[in-house]
């Protein structure tokens, strides 16, 4: 339901401050479980994806965005959940195998999952290896995988800006990846790691940006 009203609300008023240029948007199917492969920029990638795509799409979210107190907390909350995101506790040891559970219940619930194979934002404008999650879902669930591709996300709210601001925004949907009977009979890791190799290759593509040939960390919290 809050889903439902704040979708009315949200993509119009932020499609009006940023007019992102869209492109390939019919390559996202209207339904059925389809994971959207993104490379990672910012924090705002989780808000312009599913603002430009007509279905919802389910990202998740540090849990600390749902737990706040008082009327910042409530609207934290309200805005996180509205936007269809979930919570995932970042910090837990047990975290990463929740999240792909979590993913697996949203695919099979027939919805859209959105996902950064790089798992953390590239903070030098490379593109970064993917990690093997991505086609494990894809593999498991059984469905196509639509690349995406960013650009401009990052000047929203520059690292160490407390607000954001206006900026290019675009947003590129490649063609989706099946995957239904291609794999069949490859040995289940190297099939992960063609598969992943494959979609970052369709998000670099679409992006130009240049491979690092690395995975990506996130930095020590200070």
């Amino acid at each position: 339901m809050l889903y439902s009203v704040a979708h009315t609300v949200i993509p119009p008023l932020a499609r009006a401050v940023w007019r992102p240029t869209v492109e390939g948007l019919h390559h996202v199917p209207t339904s059925g479980p389809v994971i959207v492969a993104s490379n990672h920029l910012s924090f705002f990638d989780s808000v312009v994806i599913p603002v430009v795509v007509p279905r919802k799409v389910v990202f998740l979210a540090k849990s600390d965005y749902f737990t706040g107190t008082g009327v910042k907390g409530t609207l934290t909350r309200a805005w996180f959940e509205g936007l269809g995101m979930l919570p995932v506790d970042r910090d837990d040891t047990k975290a990463a195998i929740a999240s792909l559970d979590t993913a697996l219940e949203v695919l099979r619930n027939g919805e859209a999952f959105g996902i950064y194979p790089e798992g953390t934002r590239s903070r030098d404008g490379r593109i970064y290896r993917g990690r093997t999650g991505v086609a494990h879902l894809a593999l498991t669930a059984g469905c196509p995988v639509v690349p995406v591709g960013l650009a401009g996300t990052e000047d929203i709210q520059p690292v160490g800006s407390n607000r954001p601001r206006r900026a290019k925004v675009s947003v590129r949907f490649g063609a989706p990846i099946t995957v239904a009977g291609e794999y069949d009979g490859v040995p289940s890791g190297r099939a992960r790691r063609e598969l992943t190799d494959r979609i970052m290759a369709a998000i670099g593509d679409l992006t130009d940006q240049e491979p690092a040939g690395i995975y990506n960390e996130r930095p020590a919290e200070a």
